[in-house]
């Protein structure tokens, strides 16, 4: 679904009645339509991509970052080709009950630090990239851990339903090395177990790991990420699959951002400029997002 068919549809909506506009929508927009709402599943403690900051006015989680910043847009196109406003209610989600959240229909976009693989594709639907990280390890400065290799004996922590955890198990058997993997419900307890001594190493996408640092700012600079690159994670916004007009809605959403570089205003927002807190995570883009963001429209002298 192009821009132009997006405002078609709205503007045929915009002349039919409140029943007959819901009868021309299908799937998630006819849903929302219904409901009146559009939910989006927001996560605690993936900085900088989603992530609470504060409290709203009703008193709720004030969900904030990137991610967050590119589902209300993705929302906006949705309320045009809906043709009328409809509430944006916000809702928790973890790495476990995230891809469950979609498929139940709990929520309509998964708005956090979600991997975009084939195994996933098989039972939920992303939007294009929209970061690119890879698996590495957190661990205490002067703990004595180099790299993978020096894990043995050691303990290491994974977040529960993320895709790093087989990451390090492959690792570990390919390297022999006898090390304990266990798990936490979200990344503020994993790394909450390795700042406690429960675990030697946190092993996670390393954006969030930098994030994790960046807002500790009592004892973050006690913690450094490892080099070692174990996976490659292509990020993206979750929506259910089998929905082709949600589906062309978020292509041209991402169209529309990048041809008018606010995707490009988005990204430095949250990975050059200055955190709420203060603190800066200071990731310039990599090639490979910078050339995926291109292929959506982004001029390349951007």
């Amino acid at each position: 679904m192009t821009m132009r068919s997006v405002m078609v549809l709205a503007l045929a909506l915009a002349g039919a009645s409140p029943a007959s506009a819901v009868e021309v929508l299908t799937g998630t927009l006819r849903s929302v339509a219904e409901r009146g709402e559009i939910v989006l599943g927001y996560r605690e403690s993936s900085v900088p991509f989603s992530f609470v900051e504060g409290k709203q006015p009703d008193g709720s989680p004030r969900p904030i970052g990137y991610a967050i910043d590119l589902c209300g847009e993705i929302a906006d196109d949705v309320q045009t080709a809906i043709g009328r406003p409809v509430r944006i209610r916000y809702a928790p989600v973890t790495a476990e009950t995230r891809i469950e959240s979609v498929t139940s229909g709990k929520i309509d976009l998964e708005c956090g630090s979600t991997t975009a693989n084939a195994e996933r594709r098989k039972q939920v639907a992303f939007s294009p990239v929209d970061y690119i990280s890879a698996t590495q390890l957190l661990v205490k400065r002067g703990a004595g851990i180099a790299s993978y290799r020096d894990l043995g004996g050691k303990t290491v922590v994974v977040t529960t339903g993320t895709t790093n955890e087989k990451a390090v198990r492959d690792q570990l058997a390919r390297l022999k090395i006898d090390a304990q993997v266990v798990t936490a419900p979200d990344h503020a307890a994993s790394y909450a177990m390795v700042k406690a001594g429960k675990a030697d190493a946190f092993a996670t996408d390393d954006v969030l790991l930098y994030g994790l640092i960046a807002t500790d700012a009592k004892d973050g600079a006690n913690y450094t990420v490892l080099p070692d690159k174990l996976s490659y994670e292509p990020y993206g916004i979750m929506f259910r699959k089998d929905d082709p007009e949600l589906a062309g809605i978020v292509q041209q959403t991402f169209t529309r951002l990048a041809e008018s570089r606010a995707l490009r205003w988005t990204y430095e927002r949250w990975f050059l400029k200055r955190l709420p807190n203060g603190e800066r995570l200071d990731i310039p883009m990599s090639n490979d997002l910078r050339v995926s963001f291109q292929l959506l429209g982004l001029d390349g002298g951007e």
